[in-house]
């Protein structure tokens, strides 16, 4: 057997000795398979040069497979089968509207903008789950681009161009004191007398903290070294919680502050001369190959960023 010449055979030989086995007659077969009678027999010729042993027994009484040609008749079977499964599957995949989608997202994103925008979701789209992972910005790009998550959701706009990504939601900082600070009765400050207050800061990685520092120098020639910083905390929660103790003041996401806001656990002071507005962008691959529950997932997410949820 000319086994260098085995890997030559083609899924259509396969098709025609199957074909042939089942009509019983290469007249039929080649009926069955949409081809000439002369195809089809080049099709098993084919396969017994490359195989370098007859297939079929050809004799009056009709057709039957050799040892080798039963053996090649059962494995094509399953090859065929295996294809046509294949074939379901993948099919099945354009048309599977339901699963988990993993997102990566930043803190806010994360903790305060996503679960109610799952809840919503949830609503319209019942087959969907999200599976969210937290972390920094800058760890959320990298889980995207080494497939550990399949979508981003972050507060800076990557600067990798091997990612896509869109605006999402939009995001003001504002600068918050506790009730028993002396600024609490206050409506605003200058940036001056920010620069010597004890100041809490977001660690390094953090989206929050990247777009400040950047806002700060650029709009206001002001460098974070010449803040007085107490503390640098590795989530919104710890700010917040240390605001309220009395550690400092912070600059942080109106989201993260909504609630403590509203409780009065925390107040809201202008800086004078300062609206530092943000977004939040939706990323992923360019590569990524979008199934139809990512795009159902895209969809939802266009029409709750728009309002119309």
């Amino acid at each position: 057997m000319n086994t260098d010449h085995f890997k030559n055979i083609t899924f259509q030989q396969m098709e025609a000795l199957i074909s042939l086995v089942e009509q019983g007659s290469f007249s039929l077969a080649a009926r069955k398979m949409h081809l000439t009678q002369p195809a089809l027999t080049k099709n098993i010729r084919n396969a017994e040069d490359y195989l370098g042993a007859p297939l079929v027994n050809r004799s009056s009484a009709g057709i039957s497979l050799t040892p080798e040609g039963k053996i090649l008749y059962d494995y094509a079977r399953r090859m065929i089968k295996l294809r046509e499964e294949a074939k379901e599957k993948i099919s099945s995949l354009s048309a599977d509207t339901g699963g988990t989608i993993y997102v990566g997202a930043s803190t806010i994103p994360a903790t305060y903008l996503l679960p109610r925008a799952l809840a919503a979701l949830r609503q319209k789209n019942p087959e969907i789950t999200l599976n969210i992972k937290q972390a920094d910005s800058e760890d959320v790009m990298n889980m995207v681009l080494a497939g550990e998550v399949e979508m981003g959701v972050i507060g800076k706009k990557p600067a990798n161009k091997k990612l896509f990504s869109k605006k999402l939601w939009k995001d003001t900082l504002i600068l918050v004191v506790s009730q028993t600070h002396p600024w609490s009765t206050k409506k605003s400050v200058l940036m001056k007398d920010l620069l010597n207050e004890p100041f809490i800061l977001r660690e390094k990685g953090s989206a929050t903290r990247d777009f400040l520092e950047n806002y700060l120098k650029e709009e206001k020639s002001v460098n974070l070294s010449q803040f007085n910083v107490c503390a640098e905390m590795g989530s919104s929660e710890a700010v917040k919680e240390s605001v309220i103790a009395g550690l400092g003041v912070s600059i942080i996401s109106s989201h993260a502050a909504a609630r403590e806001l509203a409780q009065g656990l925390l107040a809201e002071i202008t800086i004078l001369g300062c609206r530092m507005e943000r977004n939040f962008y939706l990323t992923y691959r360019y590569n990524f190959d979008l199934r139809q529950i990512h795009k159902n997932f895209l969809n939802f997410l266009n029409s709750y960023n728009s309002g119309v949820i």
